[in-house]
């Protein structure tokens, strides 16, 4: 880590200021002694637990999943985000950053109880064998799906590229059911999505923060603007909503592409000593155009750093509603064979120095969608603030989540809209906006 050095004003306060810090060096290292011992004499506690639990417990119990348990325990009751990943989890978050996986190239969701297909990912295996949305697995290699999570199912249909995998599926337009066999290939996950929007607009999509998401990012602006060059390209829609984050680079780097100059976020742990500043290379990819950025309840982590650092520097508008609230970073420590510790270690802070831990990023112009009947009540997320355990704000009103629902069909999207009709210059909607921020770059 980057350190950055502290400039101590004691010259000009003078000798009281020594003695003061000596007096305070010495009772921290004998607080430090008394805390050793008692720490010494919990962790005995814990073993006499230990011992009795493996020797008297009712059934024999499995060792090192008690152990695991109470590492476990440990980082959980130190905030919600701290936790202990064994091997396998470990693997797997591995696998989420990095963007790629050996597999069949098909996203899917559980439905009572059935895995279903949400859509094939183009140029796939699933995509080149004819599988379609709203299929339903019956079977992975001849075991009944019925009854896995959705976690245990993926588990199945990922693995070595090159490798093959049977598949039963049940179709409505299919009386009978259709058996393929698939050979898995290596699947990139694309967290980018693009469109032109209106004729004249570039809306971007980022699902998540990981390993490609800079780059797919990169390809999208040149390509909308290939196809809308000169004037014709009146600005660009960033679309983080439910966005939940990733990976702080790729953050920095993503806001990078939107700025020339100016600190994009700092980082701040428990030592001063170990504050961490970004800060922005010269390099607009959209050249000053026009930005807006929308943001929802599920926008979190680096989605807001994305967001916040935009904001402050007047580079966007940023439209919805207000940001889940998460405002932490966590470093993970892998160790050795046996998984990996996530653990928070430093609160990070827009470029004007605001935290929005259990807060969140505000729009400048908040619209609000319109949420059919049946989901009403259920579109709300709890955000940062309704977490239990969460890092608390020091004279800092607490804020709640905000809706994360999205309309399925773009035409009912009311963010969406108002983002367009807001670089078309168009101002209506004034029942659902709160706020209206200048939409010029800065």
């Amino acid at each position: 880590m980057r350190k950055v050095s502290l400039v101590l004003f004691g010259a000009i306060l003078g000798a009281g200021t020594a003695t003061v810090a000596t007096q305070t060096h010495l009772l921290s290292s004998t607080s430090a002694v008394a805390a050793s011992a008692e720490t010494y004499r919990q962790l005995s506690l814990f073993g006499d637990v230990f011992e009795k639990i493996r020797t008297d417990y009712v059934e024999k119990p499995d060792e090192a999943k008690l152990i695991e348990a109470a590492v476990n325990g440990m980082l959980t009751s130190l905030d919600p985000h701290s936790s202990y990943m064994d091997a396998k989890s470990f693997r797997d978050m591995q696998v989420q950053t990095k963007g790629e996986f050996g597999g069949l190239g098909i996203e899917v969701t559980m439905e009572d109880g059935l895995i279903k297909v949400v859509t094939p990912i183009d140029d796939t295996p699933a995509a080149r064998a004819g599988l379609l949305a709203n299929d339903i697995i019956t079977q992975i290699d001849g075991d009944q799906v019925q009854g896995l999570s959705l976690n245990q199912a993926v588990d199945k249909m990922r693995g070595p590229v090159n490798s093959p995998v049977k598949l039963k599926i049940s179709r409505k337009e299919s009386k009978d059911p259709i058996e393929v066999t698939l050979n898995r290939d290596l699947i990139r996950i694309k967290p980018v999505r693009s469109r032109t929007e209106g004729g004249d607009i570039g809306y971007i999509r980022l699902t998540q923060f990981n390993e490609q998401t800079y780059d797919g990012l990169k390809a999208a602006i040149d390509k909308l603007s290939s196809e809308m060059p000169g004037d014709k390209l009146k600005g660009f829609i960033i679309d983080l909503r439910n966005n939940p984050g990733g990976l702080l680079d790729q953050a920095v780097m993503v806001s990078d592409a939107f700025l020339d100059r100016g600190e994009i976020v700092s980082t701040r742990g428990r030592n001063p000593d170990e504050t961490q500043r970004f800060s922005a290379k010269s390099g607009d990819l959209t050249k000053g155009k026009p930005i807006v950025v929308l943001v929802n309840g599920g926008s979190a982590s680096a989605s807001e750093i994305v967001a916040g650092a935009l904001q402050d520097h007047k580079r966007a508008t940023v439209l919805g509603t207000r940001s889940f609230g998460k405002g932490s970073v966590q470093s993970i420590i892998p160790l050795g064979g046996n998984g990996a510790l996530r653990l928070t270690t430093a609160r990070y802070y827009t470029p004007s120095g605001r935290s929005i831990q259990a807060k969140g990023i505000e729009p400048d112009q908040e619209v609000l969608q319109d949420v059919p009947e049946e989901l009403k009540g259920k579109d709300e997320t709890k955000g940062e603030a309704g977490l239990k355990g969460h890092l608390k704000q020091k004279d800092t009103e607490e804020r709640g989540g905000s809706s994360a629902y999205v309309p399925p069909d773009p035409a009912k999207d009311k963010q969406l809209i108002a983002a367009v009709d807001f670089l078309h210059g168009v101002q209506k909607g004034a029942a659902n906006t709160a706020k209206t921020a200048d939409p010029k770059p800065n």
